[in-house]
Order: structure tokens, then C-alpha cells, then sequence
């Protein structure tokens, strides 16, 4: 009997274990992007907060996917913590993220429909930044929440789906001010797309409004950290 796509996204999981990273070096020019982007690790926790908070009336075939996405959005955060702990934190934008949050919780779209926004168009376009502009620690923790991640906007999509739930236009307006507030140390002229403005506003928009964009197609093709240029610190702990 075909098993219900619940399920089969239930059972593609794989159980990963945060390990403290040591510091190693962003790409040049940016560094300030990248502090923006691992300060919106506040939104973690908020995103399995708007799952739990609706999962009683949610479809009863998703509960138990969605509680195991709750979780992992508690292991993103003490991943994300480590980086922090190796590298330090921009004050300023530690605060405007904050406030950030706390216009996602506010804002009165459905739970479920705020956290597959902030996944597929918020962390699905931070992920890839981190794995092309990030340290080796960076990029190995990046590419294990991108694993979650994928798996996590595929049940709110069929959740949303099934409940007939599309985001408002205050919500997009609130996803674009997220966006662009990340974004804005790097220059819209830049030659090297990885450091151009434009170019990640425009994936953010295209996994907003098609779901998919081709610009980050190489994020496909895994990066597995090599033992011989990697230290044990960085190397997370697999089940």
C-alpha cells in the first residue's frame, strides 16, 4: 500500500547532532550579510512555535511530521548558536532582528502559513549564502539544516495546500523587508553573483511566487566536507 507523502517525507529524515565550530574566514565582502543572516536565527524557534501552536488543527496524517520539524528547528538554533560562539555577533543587527521576529509573530496570517513563507523564501535563500560566502563550519552546518529545511517546506506546502491557505500581500510586504534588510551591505553591481544584492532579492522572489529558482540550481550537488581539510570541530555528529 502506498504510504501516505507524510510519511515518506517522515521517513526521509536523518538525525544530525550540533558541534561546536572554530572560527575560520568568510569570504571577503561579506562578512556584514553574513552577520545579518545568522542574526534572523532568532526566527528558529518562532517558526516550530507557529507549527506547534497550530498542530491541533492541522491534517491528522502531518501531526507527527510536523512535531519531528519542531524539534529540528530546536537543533538549527544551537547549530546556529555555535557559529555565533566562534565568531561573535553584530550588536546592531542582533537588535534589528528582534524586532524583526516580533513583526513575524504579530503578523495575523496562519501559523503555518508564516512558517513556509519564512522557510522557502527567508532561510532557503540565507542557506545557500551561508554555503558560498561561509566558513567551513558555516557551510557544513548549512548544508545539514538545508536537509531539514527541504523537508520541512514540502509538509507546510502540503499542509497549506490541503487547508487552501496563500499568503497575504502584507506577509510578501514583511518577507521583502526581511529580505532586503539582509542583503543590503552587498552592492547591486557586483560581478560576482554571490555578493550581489540583486541576484539573492531575486532567488527570494522566485521561491516565493514559483516556489523553485534556477539561480541556486548548484545547491543540489551535496558539499561534503574533505577530512583531510577539515577539523574535528567542525564536523557534525551523524545517527
Amino acid at each position: 500500500m502506498r504510504k501516505h507523502p507524510y510519511q515518506q517525507l517522515l521517513e526521509k529524515k536523518r538525525v544530525w547532532t550540533p558541534v561546536k565550530t572554530s572560527k575560520g574566514k568568510f569570504k571577503d565582502g561579506a562578512e556584514e550579510a553574513i552577520y545579518r543572516a545568522l542574526s534572523v536565527r532568532v526566527m528558529e524557534l518562532p517558526v516550530g512555535d507557529f507549527i506547534q501552536e497550530a498542530v491541533s488543527e492541522l491534517p491528522e496524517a502531518s501531526r507527527e511530521l510536523l512535531q519531528s520539524n519542531v524539534k529540528d528547528e530546536e537543533r538549527h538554533d544551537l547549530a546556529l548558536h555555535y557559529v555565533t560562539e566562534a565568531h561573535g555577533v553584530d550588536e546592531k543587527a542582533e537588535a534589528e532582528a528582534l524586532r524583526l521576529r516580533d513583526a513575524w509573530v504579530a503578523h495575523p496570517d496562519h501559523t503555518v502559513l508564516k512558517a513556509l513563507v519564512a522557510e522557502r523564501a527567508i532561510f532557503f535563500v540565507i542557506l545557500p549564502f551561508f554555503r558560498y560566502c561561509g566558513d567551513t563550519g558555516l557551510r557544513t552546518v548549512s548544508a545539514d539544516i538545508s536537509r531539514d529545511e527541504t523537508i520541512h517546506v514540502s509538509a507546510n506546502s502540503l499542509v497549506c495546500r490541503e487547508l487552501g491557505l496563500r499568503p497575504s500581500q502584507s506577509l510578501d510586504k514583511l518577507r521583502k523587508a526581511t529580505i532586503n534588510w539582509i542583503f543590503q551591505p552587498l552592492r547591486n553591481d557586483a560581478t560576482d553573483r554571490y555578493l550581489n544584492k540583486k541576484f539573492w532579492l531575486d532567488q527570494s522572489d522566485n521561491l516565493m511566487y514559483a516556489g523553485k529558482t534556477e539561480g541556486l540550481v548548484d545547491t543540489k550537488r551535496a558539499r561534503v566536507p574533505a577530512f583531510f581539510e577539515t577539523s574535528n570541530s567542525d564536523l557534525p555528529s551523524y545517527a
